[in-house]
């Protein structure tokens, strides 16, 4: 059995955080944003007596649309139009948490997947009461009914009761034991191109996100931080600000100067004035840099074993020293930099303390908003149950949202200027130069053949960080209940991550091959060197894909293989990913290719799905220019086709600006692009023609939202080394010309 991010934070948690765990309570307080009066049969949904329906979106709503694919699923069972229904983000209730982590948090894919079964129920609970509702009135068995969207019908009499006629006594009843789902035939929306309910309002103008929320007599603040990770302010000359219009006023807080004025722009030119009177403790990493930390990663690679074994079957040692005298071997080094995250949103919160009533409401685009009342309340010293937190729609995610340094921010500025509103904004440098980026790591691979050209051993040791470094702290924090005092519960939180963190397996997580090999060892080493890192779409996966899907590659060469054809000759424990291989074998015509183009494949497994890819290229003047991609995806059931969609195009956008973009430049514990100018992702002319097709299944929803990015780059490298005959083993690849 493999294991996931997912399972094993929760593992860890349980295991390695078994106080965490057993110190929860089971009691739960009121579910947030309920209406008086209203039919509420779960904390997903209220049906109101002027025929209003309700639903709760526990997930963040980040352009994946998870909005809609969650009403569609709860809408079909409860036979309502889901663009009829009127859906609001929940509020932080125990209900809300995802079963996956235990927390009330959107990530890992898992939004659809762990939210099928329980949709499904509660959308089926409030239909089959609606249906015994109707059936006490008109004294009929309940069976003898049915349903039309939001009306219970009666087929004998003609007669029909809607959903707004039936929601007071509908409320008088109780939940049934059990209850009928519909039919995958009888499926009115699920499966369906609909359209998406968040779509009309971010036309008009009328969604708001984090960077929107305007309240009365509203300041603005900025943070000047240390430019150098881990460094702290020394001094600086307040005097410096001294001559501009408006309010300025400055407040040291736990991660640099806050400058508030009365607008963004204020506050910025006052920062910007500020910056060139403030000196700096360097912190811990000076002097670190990216040939220094690749020094250091290469040289733990050279150790003999592993220190955190993730995989081992039969017997590798003696596979590779057979394949080694028989010249089957490949000895290789692959290398993956830093990369940013570039949500088109910067981070941004907006908060204000009432100090009469010792209360605190903050506006955030977060993925987590449990970790955001606990941050808040770690900054403020207030108590969680004092701290309201209101999600908003957000400009992209891709996991840095999780991480909620700028909401601690925000709160802590308000706490400092009571009753008074404060919105931070972080300007397009803070977003690059203060990231948690995607993990740099370093892969040493032997792989071997048998006399039959089939993979007889593979042997994959990866030195890189842990997600749990920096997010761990606040995660195991928040897991523990609101009494425990802030102080020991970073504490505890701390202690928790660093322990999980030094034996962490899911640094190596998609890295064992999805094929059939006999001899095989996957091992992890853990290495921190000080620069911030986490969750980055697709985590661990984002660079095991590339290096497995190139190796095999390079395999293939080694037989003297096809690519396509060596793949599926040895997936015949793996149908699922084995028919995405065919059929994007026939979406992109493999068999017969187009003169002058150069093609290249790969695929992988991740978050439960299973995805196939195919980069083709062409010669554009002696440099690569990639013509087309076509995309094979099996997600289990599809909720909405057009989503899933756009969501692996989108997947592909995002892995093809680390494959092709420069990674992240550390110099003296400090990264040293600033902007998209030099710190680039991919553009609209830079985008490809992109051919998506979707395998028909009847397993349970899947993950979409980071499927696509794995594979991509070993595709687009391995298109590449037919190209120009290189085999490019680090990112950025280059699109350079052929050699011969």
């Amino acid at each position: 059995m493999k294991l996931s991010r997912r399972m094993f934070l929760l593992s860890g948690a349980t295991v390695g955080g078994g106080l965490i765990i057993g110190l929860q309570l089971n009691d739960k307080p009121p579910i947030p944003n309920s209406r008086q009066g209203s039919f509420q049969p779960n904390a997903w949904l209220q049906i109101l007596n002027d025929g209003q329906v309700i639903f709760q979106c526990d997930k963040a709503e980040m352009g994946q649309g998870i909005l809609t694919g969650l009403a569609t699923i709860i809408a079909e069972e409860l036979d309502f139009e889901p663009l009829q229904m009127h859906s609001e983000f929940a509020g932080i209730h125990a209900d809300f948490r995802n079963s996956d982590f235990r927390l009330q948090l959107t990530g890992g894919s898992t939004s659809i997947k762990t939210s099928w079964a329980t949709l499904r129920h509660a959308g089926a609970t409030a239909r089959a009461m609606l249906i015994a509702a109707a059936a006490q009135q008109w004294r009929v068995s309940a069976t003898s009914l049915h349903t039309e969207p939001g009306t219970v019908i009666n087929p004998v009499t003609g007669e029909s009761l809607s959903y707004a006629e039936l929601a007071d006594s509908a409320s008088k009843l109780a939940p049934p034991s059990q209850v009928n789902y519909k039919l995958a035939q009888d499926y009115r929306w699920i499966g369906k191109s609909c359209q998406r309910l968040d779509t009309v309002d971010k036309v008009n103008g009328n969604a708001r996100f984090g960077i929107d929320v305007i309240q009365h007599n509203l300041k603005t603040a900025v943070v000047i931080r240390c430019p150098h990770f881990g460094g702290t302010l020394k001094s600086y000359d307040s005097k410096a600000a001294a001559g501009l219009t408006g309010n300025i006023q400055l407040k040291e807080i736990h991660s640099g100067l806050a400058v508030v004025g009365d607008s963004y722009w204020q506050a910025r030119k006052a920062a910007n004035q500020l910056s060139n009177s403030m000196s700096w403790n360097k912190g811990p990493l000076a002097g670190v840099c990216n040939a220094s930390i690749e020094a250091a990663q290469l040289q733990i690679l050279q150790q003999a074993d592993d220190d955190i074994i993730a995989h081992k079957q039969g017997q590798l040692d003696n596979a590779l020293l057979i394949a080694g005298d028989d010249k089957k071997i490949v000895d290789v080094i692959y290398k993956v930099g830093y990369f940013h995250h570039s949500p088109m949103e910067p981070q941004n919160a907006s908060a204000i303390f009432h100090q009469h009533s010792g209360q605190m409401k903050i506006w955030a685009p977060s993925q987590s908003p449990d970790i955001s009342q606990q941050v808040a309340a770690h900054f403020t010293g207030l108590d969680r149950d004092a701290i309201e937190v209101v999600t908003t729609l957000m400009g992209g995610g891709f996991g840095r949202r999780g991480y909620v340094d700028f909401v601690g921010e925000a709160a802590a500025i308000a706490k400092a200027f009571p009753d008074q509103a404060i919105k931070l904004i972080w300007s397009r440098e803070d977003d690059m130069q203060h990231d948690y980026y995607r993990p740099a790591s370093s892969h040493k691979l032997s792989a071997a053949l048998d006399n039959n050209n089939r993979l007889l051993g593979w042997q994959h040791s990866i030195v890189s960080n842990s997600i749990l470094n920096g997010f761990g702290v606040n995660m195991f924090s928040t897991l523990l209940p609101a009494w425990v005092p802030g102080k020991l519960a970073q504490g505890i939180g701390r202690k928790a991550s660093t322990m999980l963190a030094e034996r962490d397996k899911s640094m190596a997580e998609g890295a064992l091959p999805e094929y059939d090999i006999p001899h095989t060892h996957i091992g992890a080493n853990f290495y921190d060197c000080g620069i911030p890192t986490g969750f980055w779409r697709s985590v661990g996966h984002s660079y095991t894909g590339f290096v497995k899907e190139s190796m095999m590659d390079e395999m293939a060469h080694l037989a003297n293989s096809d690519p396509m054809a060596f793949r599926l000759q040895q997936l015949q424990h793996n149908p699922r990913l084995k028919a995405c291989l065919n059929r994007v074998k026939a979406l992109s015509d493999w068999d017969n290719p187009k003169p002058g183009t150069f093609r290249g494949v790969a695929c992988h497994m991740s978050f439960n799905s299973y995805v196939a890819q195919v980069v083709e290229l062409i010669d554009d003047n002696g440099q690569a220019k990639i013509n087309n991609i076509f995309c094979t995806a099996d997600v289990g059931l599809v909720i909405n086709p057009d989503i899933v969609g756009d969501q692996l195009t989108s997947g592909i956008i995002y892995g093809l600006s680390a494959a092709l973009k420069p990674q992240v430049n550390i110099e003296d514990g400090r990264v040293t692009g600033s902007n998209f100018h030099d710190m680039p992702v991919l553009r609209m002319n830079e985008s490809p023609d992109m051919h998506i097709s979707l395998i028909d299944s009847t397993e349970d929803p899947s993950g979409v939202g980071e499927i696509a990015v794995p594979p991509i780059a070993a595709a687009l490298a391995n298109a590449l080394f037919g190209f120009n005959g290189l085999r490019q083993r680090q990112l950025p690849l280059s699109m350079s010309g052929k050699t011969s």
